[in-house]
C-alpha cells in the first residue's frame, strides 16, 4: 500500500490536517503525520468574524505526530501534504523539513500544499517558474519565489497540487487524489 506523509507541527490549520489525513485514509493509503518532534501536537482553527479584518485563531484539535521529521526517509513516500496554518513558518527554518521537501520535487513524487504552507516552500527555491495558489495574503510571498500566483481553489502545475484555503479542499483533494491514481495507485 503506497504510504503518504502530512508534514506539520503545532498551530497548523486543524481542517488542513484532518481532512487530507481521512480523505487519503478512504482513499486506501497509509498516512504518516511527521512533525519536529513525536508529541501530542496542537492544530488551530482560523475563522472569520465580521468585525476584524482578518481571521481569528482558536484551538483546534490535538493528535499524535507519528515520526519525526529527522527520523523520515523520503523515499519511503509516494507524496507529501503540507497544511497552512502557522506551522509552515516554523518548518521553513526545519533542516528536516527542508531535506525532505527538496528530495520531493527533485524526484517530481506528488505533492499537495494549502493555505500558508507556501511560506515553507518559498525559501525553498522550489517555486520558480511554477503556478501555485495559496491564501491571498501570500502572493507576495510566492512572486519573491519566482512563482505565479494563481486565485483558484485547486491549482495542479505537473506534480503539485495546491489550494488556497479550507473551505477549497474538496477541489483539492480531488485533484490530489486524481494525480496519486495515476502515479502511485492503490492495489486492491
Amino acid at each position: 500500500m503506497p504510504r503518504i506523509l502530512i508534514t506539520t507541527g503545532d498551530a497548523a490549520e486543524d481542517l488542513e490536517v484532518l481532512y487530507p489525513y481521512q480523505r487519503l485514509l478512504e482513499e486506501g493509503y497509509e498516512v504518516d503525520i511527521a512533525a519536529p518532534t513525536v508529541k501530542q501536537l496542537q492544530f488551530v482553527v482560523h475563522d472569520f468574524v465580521a468585525s476584524f479584518d482578518t481571521y481569528t485563531e482558536k484551538l483546534g484539535h490535538s493528535w499524535p505526530a507519528d515520526v519525526a521529521l529527522a527520523n523520515v526517509n523520503p523515499s519511503d513516500y509516494a507524496a507529501v501534504v503540507i497544511p497552512g496554518g502557522r506551522a509552515p513558518e516554523f518548518l521553513r527554518l526545519d533542516p528536516d523539513f527542508q531535506r525532505i521537501i527538496k528530495w520531493f520535487f527533485a524526484h517530481n513524487r506528488p505533492i499537495a500544499h494549502i493555505c500558508h504552507a507556501v511560506t515553507a516552500l518559498t525559501p525553498l527555491g522550489v517555486l520558480k517558474g511554477r503556478r501555485t495558489a495559496a491564501w491571498p495574503a501570500c502572493r507576495p510571498d510566492v512572486q519573491l519565489a519566482g512563482g505565479t500566483f494563481v486565485d483558484a481553489e485547486a491549482v495542479v502545475d505537473g506534480n503539485m497540487v495546491s489550494a488556497r484555503a479550507w473551505n477549497d479542499q474538496p477541489a483539492w483533494m480531488r485533484a490530489f487524489v486524481e494525480l496519486l491514481r495515476e502515479q502511485a495507485p492503490v492495489k486492491s
